[in-house]
């Protein structure tokens, strides 16, 4: 299936799905879809700012395969123009081949060979952190049981992935002059600073939690702001910061003892931006239990098992909802957000084999 692999790759390459700036609609990538898929039922929904999902089912399937269309920015550093695809040696070469639209043009080629029941969603929020299709097709009556979620992942099926959870956190001081011996005290930076040391000495304590072949809580302050200049106490401050727990911690117990972890009356706001639940998404009993669904269903379909993984996907959805799901795709993370992204031709031919074979066909 390799020539009608990257037929269709190269034309989902060229369309331009970059998020952001969120300038998707309805047509376009998602006319092409349409075009090849006959026999499918389509159903096309506009979440906004960007969000547009696809369903397309051919027969009663209980499976779904789920791939996101929208990627990443490109940037200077690319050698030609991004969304050209390019094939050099064993390498497909295109914005977003390795993340994932290699992933959607194996799901055409296969579903063009076959007969058998399939469904396939389509989106275009997922580099966002917003994930508005999912999350509106998890609160529709679907009637699916298992999710395949396309990310790269080499070909093998991963049952666990750590979650996501970002934050904000506002610290108030008073303004005045540098020189006053309490400024040590009332400076909000200062007090943010100490926050930031007592957050990483406690991730730092967690490092011995495992889970799933994943070890310790994964944590950073990404950005700190604040203050007027260097004589002045400063009267505000302000981190953003994001930790990835294991499967097995509770998102909503870190955030309180992070909250906690500050003086009291100095916080003028502590607010999460973004969760991303870990993979599977139960705790402790129920997260393993979810875990040995998933490997069983990975068993089921004879696809290899990988290793527990960083990076977070929206699998972790499918499974909060309910949903046996893992991630499979063709490629891998390292070639992912990066100048002149590519995927390995082998790696489309083995995930489209794998995807037709699933899929199978329709008993005459």
């Amino acid at each position: 299936m390799r020539e009608a692999v990257l037929r269709h790759l190269e034309a989902l390459v060229a369309f331009d799905t970059r998020n952001p700036p969120r300038a998707i609609g309805t047509d376009g990538i998602f006319d092409y879809l349409r075009a090849q898929l006959p026999g499918f039922q389509i159903q096309v929904n506009d979440h906004g700012a960007g969000a547009v999902s696809m369903l397309a089912v051919r027969g009663r399937p209980a499976r779904l395969f789920n791939v996101h269309l929208d990627t990443v920015p490109s940037s200077a550093a690319w050698s030609d123009d991004p969304l050209r695809l390019r094939v050099e040696g064993d390498r497909a070469i295109g914005l977003g081949a390795c993340d994932i639209k290699g992933a959607a043009a194996c799901l055409l080629a296969a579903a063009a060979v076959t007969t058998g029941d399939a469904a396939f969603l389509f989106s275009t929020d997922e580099e966002a952190n917003d994930p508005r299709c999912i999350a509106a097709f998890l609160a529709s009556d679907h009637g699916f049981s298992e999710a395949l979620i396309a990310e790269p992942t080499n070909c093998e099926a991963v049952l666990a992935h750590r979650g996501l959870s970002s934050a904000r956190i506002a610290f108030r001081g008073e303004a005045g002059h540098a020189s006053s011996p309490n400024a040590m005290q009332l400076s909000a930076v200062h007090r943010a600073m100490r926050w930031g040391v007592r957050a990483l000495d406690h991730a730092q304590s967690l490092a011995h939690e495992r889970f799933g072949g994943l070890t310790g809580l994964r944590f950073n302050i990404g950005t700190m702001a604040g203050g007027i200049k260097g004589n002045v106490i400063a009267p505000s401050g302000e981190l953003r910061f994001n930790f990835r727990p294991l499967p097995s911690m509770d998102i909503d117990a870190m955030h309180a003892t992070l909250q906690g972890l500050a003086g009291e009356g100095e916080l003028d706001a502590y607010e999460e931006t973004f969760r991303g639940p870990p993979l599977p998404a139960g705790v402790l009993h129920e997260a393993e239990r979810q875990r040995l669904a998933a490997r069983d269903l990975a068993d089921e379909l004879g696809l290899p098992i990988g290793n527990a993984v960083d990076f977070w996907t929206e699998a972790s959805l499918f499974s909060q909802a309910g949903l046996t799901a893992f991630v499979f795709g063709p490629g891998d993370i390292a070639q992912a957000h990066t100048a002149d992204e590519w995927v390995a031709l082998d790696q489309l031919d083995t995930y489209a084999a794998h995807a037709a074979r699933i899929i199978g066909n329709t008993p005459a």
